[in-house]
């Protein structure tokens, strides 16, 4: 995790604004450490999305300010303790169970971030443009045309498999949540979240968590 990207995502939480996250060649595990931090100054993870990076290809973490009172006592007793954390100063240390928790969260919301038919068409696209080259390289006129189906065809069998182990990550990351008591709950757009015991989906305006 970046000390200066860290440090940038500080002064920008300093608005009291919803920020976006992101890191260069961004993990789960990078993008929890950053929410794992933010946390300790009064925010707290809302969401991922894509649009990060260069090319906005890109994973990317959304965290907004926590309101609760254990969160802003938090905030305060960090500011204190840690005055120039936003400006080259000491950082806290961060709890390996919170990060592994937002890894979690994090990587539950990636696998319901698409539904399987949405994903099998934007492999369908996302098949193209790599077998079209090959295609084109390996013959020409209809044989071009027949070789880039196989090709295309080749990459799409591919495709049942990625989606069986999407469900494998949802299943085993949604085990870790509900033990550590964090709660489904169905957001505006369908999907389902985890979220604290009692809590909301921050930034959504969502249900409370049973």
């Amino acid at each position: 995790m970046s000390e200066r990207r860290v440090r940038k995502m500080l002064r920008r939480m300093e608005s009291g604004e919803p920020v976006r996250v992101t890191c260069a060649m961004p993990t789960t595990t990078k993008l929890a450490r950053f929410a794992a931090m933010a946390q300790e100054f009064g925010y707290q993870y809302a969401d991922v999305r894509q649009g990060g990076g260069p090319k906005g290809d890109q994973y990317l973490v959304v965290i907004v300010p926590d309101p609760g009172p254990a969160a802003r006592e938090r905030a305060a007793r960090n500011r204190a303790r840690y005055p120039r954390a936003a400006h080259g100063g000491e950082l806290p240390r961060l709890a390996p169970e919170a990060v592994e928790l937002l890894k979690a969260r994090i990587t539950f919301d990636i696998s319901t971030m698409y539904t399987d038919r949405q994903m099998i068409l934007l492999a369908g696209v996302a098949a193209v443009p790599p077998a079209l080259p090959l295609g084109l390289l390996l013959g020409s006129g209809a044989t071009a045309v027949v070789l880039t189906v196989v090709f295309w065809a080749a990459v799409m069998a591919l495709v049942p498999g990625g989606l069986a182990v999407r469900r494998r990550y949802r299943t085993r990351y949604a085990a870790l949540l509900r033990a550590a008591g964090f709660t489904p709950v169905t957001d505006p757009a369908g999907r389902v979240r985890y979220v604290p015991p009692g809590g909301r989906l921050p930034g959504h305006g969502g249900p409370p968590a049973g």
